[in-house]
């Protein structure tokens, strides 16, 4: 916290698809068990895990040939992937390839039982799989086993009224089972509580821009224990952080 310069991690050897480098990365999580980060490695169809170790100069290949945008790890070390390219959510075991279905899997479309280009994705203590139907303008929750999603925001079509997402993103979802969802054509980020048939408006909404209340495409969203919210503001190229 504080500083003012990063350090790199992963990738830095511009982009690529030798081992050392990264083409797109567009999501990540931190495998506490292994230090390491998994990483979706968008452009190069891959998802990968970069050890966390200092002098670690490359990666390792976990799953090839995926669309991958979306990643989650459950308490289990289950990971899930969102692919963009089958409109489908997988969950896999650490170093299976295959993988199994467990949200989408039908084709793209808008029926209960299918997604429109699943990005982002957040897994509960149940294995509930929480997924922004992108293209569809809506959040999908599969249960564990389920065999179609239920719409638990959005879902009216693209827009901007409190029923309705346009091209939902970043996704996080409490304990309470409470949503928040970056809006990203909207340019606000959203909270719908469980049940709700309509959202509120938590930070943004007052248009595009670059100002301290505006946003420009927000994209990723994640809170801390803190109860802080981050958010990728991915067209202004930063991160702000809001305390809600």
């Amino acid at each position: 916290m504080g500083d003012t310069n990063g350090q790199v991690v992963a990738g830095g050897n511009g982009e690529g698809n030798r081992l050392d480098q990264l083409y797109h990365p567009i999501d990540v999580l931190i495998d506490k068990e292994t230090d390491s980060l998994i990483i979706c490695d968008w452009w190069n169809g891959r998802v990968v895990r970069w050890s966390r170790r200092s002098g670690t100069t490359q990666g390792e290949i976990l799953i090839e040939n995926i669309s991958c945008w979306g990643l989650a790890m459950d308490d289990q070390r289950y990971l899930y992937i969102s692919d963009t390219g089958k409109h489908e959510v997988r969950r896999y075991q650490i170093g299976d390839k295959n993988g199994t279905i467990v949200a989408g899997g039908n084709g793209k479309g808008a029926g209960l039982n299918q997604l429109n280009w699943p990005n982002y994705i957040f897994v509960d203590q149940q294995q509930t799989v929480y997924v922004s139907d992108n293209e569809n303008h809506r959040v999908m929750k599969w249960n564990k086993g389920a065999k179609e999603g239920i719409v638990v925001a959005g879902g009216q079509g693209k827009g901007n009224a409190l029923t309705q997402l346009y091209y939902p993103q970043g996704l996080f979802v409490d304990t309470l089972g409470t949503i928040y969802v970056a809006d990203s054509r909207n340019q606000r980020v959203m909270r719908w509580p469980k049940g709700a048939k309509q959202g509120t408006v938590i930070v943004g909404g007052n248009g595009e821009g670059k100002g301290a209340n505006q946003f420009n495409n927000p994209d990723g969203l994640s809170f801390d224990r803190h109860g802080n919210l981050y958010v990728v503001d991915c067209n202004n190229s930063r991160v702000q952080c809001f305390s809600i």
